[in-house]
């Protein structure tokens, strides 16, 4: 995986040399080959997609919530297994 920094000068690099060619490509050329150019670099960012994002949020709440769910019941149950205080 590239350093964030290196991965934007390869971009640039790469940018440069499309625009700076010795005969100009037409707009459409150049968008198409500069998108390739960065689904490249993102490709290897390890960057997960919004739909895997989302799934593992919701994941995330559901585990969350289970956890507060069993935090309140051990609570519970360490309240009725502490022995009550001695009453003078």
């Amino acid at each position: 995986m590239l350093a964030p920094k290196d991965l934007l000068d390869a971009l640039s690099g790469h940018a440069s040399r499309l625009l700076s060619g010795d005969t100009p490509l037409p707009r459409n050329e150049i968008e198409s080959q500069f998108k390739a150019l960065l689904q490249s670099g993102f490709s290897k960012l390890d960057l997960v997609s919004r739909e895997e994002f989302d799934s593992q949020m919701v994941v995330l709440a559901r585990t969350r919530a289970r956890l507060e769910s069993l935090e309140a019941k051990v609570a519970e149950l360490e309240e009725r297994l502490a022995p009550a205080p001695a009453q003078d």
